[in-house]
């Protein structure tokens, strides 16, 4: 077999059927390695996305390892656990509009309760639904790339203030500020930075304890920037206002922690069903990247990848 696809949810896997065709041999599975159960990796180059945890026995079976996502942190820490020497690669943009559409969405929907208007449907009450508008709140991006950027376009769009934290103030449209003056001005806060061994754990119970009593807090960048457990903290002390996450830490753990309903229950569930107990709270299953759009241009570089790898060993976009 050429190559074996894991984390392949239905769309993506029929859209890269389309796509290989037969010029390649190749397999699927929707679950990630660990819980496929493979003792043996089912080819010697693989597919994998964020969430799957690659054995390091694996290593001295393996030619290389695409991640059918632009961010490639787990490939790095893959990279130094293991000590791998082989090939490993990640996908060009291609999901930049979706995913700062999704927190836009995120962040509109926390505005105007609803989650909790849903809730209320039934009985058509309207006690307690009065929302806000766009229009002249502020908002700061975090992490101002391709992604911040989107995003920033997007929210002046419809009204918000908004401005900018980064280590390279480098877009001349976006106003900059220091975290430290730019969380107690915020309304919203919307985190879209790359995951760093510096940046990890950064929106703090302390970081938040500086901003607006009922900030509203959307990360769709990498969870381990808003760990769980000081998010329900904020939560818990009214600090932030509404939540909403596409992203979790530790994925790889987390998900199937989620979806496997026979085993005990776990503390990532436990936590999970504390903050969905909320009602200014939305979680997403890491699918702000999910257009129509997206996918095609997701399975297009694929498909670029892979033929290029299995000709000549080594990636267009590598690490």
């Amino acid at each position: 077999m050429d190559i074996f696809f894991y984390e392949a949810f239905e769309e993506e896997a029929n859209t890269l059927r389309l796509q290989l065709g037969n010029d390649f041999t190749y397999g699927f599975a929707p679950e990630t390695i660990q819980e496929a159960g493979h003792l043996m990796p089912p080819a010697r180059f693989l597919s994998i996305r964020t969430q799957s945890l690659i054995p390091l026995v694996w290593d001295n079976q393996l030619d290389g390892i695409l991640s059918r996502s632009t961010g490639y942190d787990h490939l790095l820490a893959y990279a130094s656990l293991s000590g791998t020497r082989i090939p490993l690669g990640y996908l060009e943009e291609y999901a930049t509009r979706a995913v700062a559409e999704h927190a836009i969405m995120l962040t509109m929907a926390l505005m105007r309760k609803l989650t909790q208007q849903m809730k209320q449907f039934p009985s058509f009450n309207r006690d307690g639904l009065t929302g806000v508008e766009c229009e002249g709140r502020n908002l700061l991006v975090v992490g101002v790339g391709r992604i911040g950027r989107e995003i920033v376009s997007l929210a002046q769009g419809v009204g918000f203030v908004v401005k900018g934290v980064d280590i390279v103030p480098d877009k001349p449209e976006v106003t900059y500020v220091s975290k430290e003056n730019g969380v107690p001005w915020a309304d919203v806060i919307i985190n879209a930075m790359n995951l760093t061994t510096e940046n990890r754990g950064y929106f703090s119970f302390d970081l938040f304890s500086t901003a607006r009593r009922g900030l509203l807090f959307v990360n769709i960048a990498r969870g381990e920037h808003s760990p769980l457990a000081e998010v329900e903290r904020d939560l818990a002390a009214g600090r932030l206002g509404g939540l909403g996450l596409d992203v979790f830490e530790d994925e790889g753990n987390f998900g199937v922690a989620l979806r496997d309903e026979d085993q005990p229950a776990s503390p990532q569930r436990s936590l999970v069903e504390r903050l969905l107990s909320y009602p200014n709270v939305i979680l997403t299953p890491h699918n702000a990247f999910n257009s129509e759009e997206a996918l095609r241009g997701k399975v297009a570089s694929t498909v670029k990848q892979v033929k290029f790898f299995l000709k000549n060993k080594d990636f267009l976009w590598k690490i």
